[in-house]
């Protein structure tokens, strides 16, 4: 793998993460990575339940399975998304409230922190590449020229990690 498509995995990665933190609206990446026991074995939410979203700041998920809408709901409440679910015996249903200007501005935080942590991978990524080319034994010019080249590229997704953030937080922002 080279290290283009390692920084573009990088990027994804900070991308799905960003899609977890909720702006006040009904969003079906807030389930990601919460697990249920589904007969002994910890299943995504999305595999065995469909997800809607009626209503702006409400999400209804409704499983394939009725028998498992206790696990749902308490594998949704253990995962403390700062939602509480209810259900009525069919599906769950999560009410998202209104984010106020407190949690609104820890959630930017929450963004600020991922695409830190993108941008550490990046640079992780860099350094092992430039290791590479050091060991490689390149001529001088043409050393030079493959380290320039690795630093215009992580520039580039370094500014894609700070636009996705600077998205975010509009998104968060916004009342």
């Amino acid at each position: 793998m080279d290290f283009d498509t390692k920084m573009k995995a990088a990027v994804e990665n900070v991308k799905e993460r960003l899609n977890t933190i909720r702006a006040g609206r009904a969003n079906p990446a807030m389930l990601n990575g919460i697990m249920v026991d589904y007969y002994g074995v910890p299943t995504s939410i999305h595999s065995i339940a469909n997800i809607t979203i009626p209503e702006a700041r409400e999400l209804l998920i409704k499983p394939f399975d009725k028998s498992i809408v206790k696990e749902i709901e308490k594998a949704i409440a253990e995962a403390n998304i700062g939602i509480n679910p209810t259900n009525n015996g069919e599906m769950v249903i999560l009410a998202i409230p209104e984010l106020n200007e407190e949690r609104r501005r820890e959630y930017v935080k929450m963004a600020k922190a991922i695409g830190e942590e993108g941008k550490v991978a990046l640079r992780n990524i860099r350094q092992d590449e430039k290791d590479t080319i050091t060991k490689a034994k390149y001529p001088e010019d043409e050393e030079k020229r493959y380290l320039d080249n690795l630093q215009d590229t992580i520039n580039k997704y370094n500014k894609e990690i700070d636009e996705e953030i600077k998205l975010k937080e509009e998104e968060l922002m916004r009342v």
